[in-house]
Formats: structure tokens, sequence, C-alpha cells
């Protein structure tokens, strides 16, 4: 491992126990920052009602850390806007933000346009799907930027049990994210989980970064906030344990592929051969060929959209 991110690892990653949190909000009232949730979901009325409630009873109602607690709901066929809003969230839907320009399915689509919908100093992004959540994701990862102005961005690094066994989830991180992270952005090797939806970030930072509007958003993210503000800027904190709904592997595969996308943008900002993959399944008389298009597109930074610049005006 590089001797850089060795002392990384010694100087950015923290657990929940080095900032209590009283004194995250004493950072809070000093600093005046004001704190936004975003969680991003997709028929998710099983679990997002009970993230939304702790968030709001923890965070909101006990003590005054956060400011907002919005649910992106990107096209959701069951009771999830509901459930959210019952909650205690609002409830923002995909197609109704900038309606001039019409809306792209996946994940990062949402989290960029949940800029214009959000006032947060600090947006915190959580996963709708996590099972047994605590408020702890919260606080852990919004604690470093309001304790530490020299911090931009923080990941979540937990446990993803799977199948009752500990430690292995993260299937496309392992395969494929952290081999292209090591071999391309070494300075990137420390973070436990680059995938993970769980993160915080200033404003003033994700307001300057292109968005991919698919699962590579998250590794696009890593890499060109390591190239806008430095290593020394990004941290991780460790919050415990992740449960949450896991995807089969084909769908594994697809995200597998967009993030690989992402990376090969990044690498030469050249031309994608293929945008396509295509993956097998059994039907009665044999194997199946079904092709499934890569996101080969992605959002600019919000600071060049008018509506953002004129909403800051106002």
């Amino acid at each position: 491992m590089l001797e850089e991110v060795e002392r990384w690892l010694s100087t950015r990653s923290w657990s929940l126990a080095d900032r209590p949190l009283q004194t995250i909000l004493a950072a809070k009232r000093g600093t005046g920052q004001s704190i936004s949730v975003v969680l991003p979901a997709l028929d998710e009325e099983e679990t997002v009602g009970d993230i939304v409630a702790a968030i709001r009873r923890d965070l909101v109602e006990r003590v005054p850390l956060v400011d907002e607690i919005v649910v992106v709901d990107s096209g959701s066929t069951d009771r999830t806007s509901e459930v959210a809003a019952a909650a205690g969230a609002r409830v923002a839907h995909r197609d109704a933000i900038l309606t001039r320009l019409p809306a792209v399915p996946g994940k990062g689509e949402v989290l960029w346009r949940s800029l214009l919908v959000t006032r947060g100093d600090i947006v915190c992004f959580i996963d709708a799907d996590l099972k047994e959540f605590t408020s702890d994701f919260v606080t852990g990862i919004v604690g470093p930027l309001l304790t530490d102005p020299d911090i931009a961005l923080v990941k979540g690094m937990y446990d993803r049990p799977l199948g009752g066994a500990a430690g292995q989830g993260g299937r496309v991180t392992e395969l494929v994210a952290r081999p292209l992270l090591n071999l391309h952005w070494p300075q990137l090797a420390g973070f436990v989980q680059p995938l993970g939806g769980e993160y915080a970030a200033r404003r003033s930072l994700l307001e300057q970064l292109p968005f991919p509007v698919g699962y590579g958003v998250e590794l696009g993210m890593l890499v060109d906030s390591l190239h806008l503000v430095g290593l020394d800027a990004l941290a991780q904190v460790d919050v415990g344990v992740r449960k949450h709904r896991h995807q089969d592997g084909q769908a594994l595969g697809r995200m597998a592929a967009a993030i690989y996308r992402t990376a090969q943008l990044r690498l030469a900002r050249g031309h994608l051969v293929r945008p396509s993959l295509t993956q097998f399944e059994r039907v009665e008389d044999g194997f199946e060929p079904r092709t499934y298009s890569v996101d080969t597109e992605e959002r600019p930074p919000m600071v060049e959209i008018a509506e953002y610049a004129a909403r800051k005006v106002a």
C-alpha cells in the first residue's frame, strides 16, 4: 500500500466514538451549518418509513441536528411516497424536478436532482433499502464535516453480511471497484466501502461534480473529488453493520458494467466501443441472450444549471 494511503488511514479513518453526539451538536451550533438528509428511493415501502422515522425521532425531535429529510422518489409503483411522507419526510418526485430536462432512470440521476430540492450546507445520502437502521449512520458521516473544515466528503464504512456470513456483501466492490481503484487510483485504495450509498459531502463540493446517472455515481464521485479537493479532504467513518436487500447476480453484472464505464471515461474520456452488456438466462429450450444498455450519460456539475444558479442568487 502507498505510504500516503497508510498515513491517510491513520488520520482520516474514524469510528463513531471519536465524535460523540454532543460534540457534533456543539460544532453545528458553532458553525451554523445546515444538514439535509436525502434518501433516493424506488419501490422501498418496506424500509423507507423506518429509516425516516428513526432520523426524525433521533436527530430532529430529540436533538436539532438534521434540518430536513427529503425522500426523492424515482418512479415507485408501490406506496414508497406515502410511507415516507407519513414517517415525516418531505417527498420530491424525480420527474417533477427540473422538468425542462427529461429524467432518465438511475440512482445518480436522483442524487443529482436532489441538489435542486434541498438547502443544506451538508448533504447526507442514505440508501432507502437499509434494514435495522440506526441514526448512527447519519451522525457518523456528518460528524467530521461539522468538526473539521478541511473535510469535504465522508463515506460510511461497515460490515455487509450476506446470507448469514459476515463480510460477504459488496460483491461488485470486491470484484470490480476495488481492483479498478487499486490499479488506476491507488490513493483511493484505503476506502473500505467505495461504492457504499451512505456518505455526506459539502454542497460546495457536490455542486461542482458531474454525476453519472446510474450505478457509477459513487465511484465517479470519489475519483472526481480526489482530483478536485485532494485525498486529505476525503474521510471515512466506521458505522457498524449495514443490512439491506441484496440483488441477484445479473443485476450485479449490470451494475459492474456501469461502474467500469464510469472508470473508463475518467481514465481516457474516450469513446465507449460498445455501451451494452449481454447476459444469459435459461429458458425452456436453452439459454436466451438478454442485452442491456450501459449508462453512458452524465449530468453536468449543478453549478452549470441555470435554475440552480438562479436559486442561489435568490
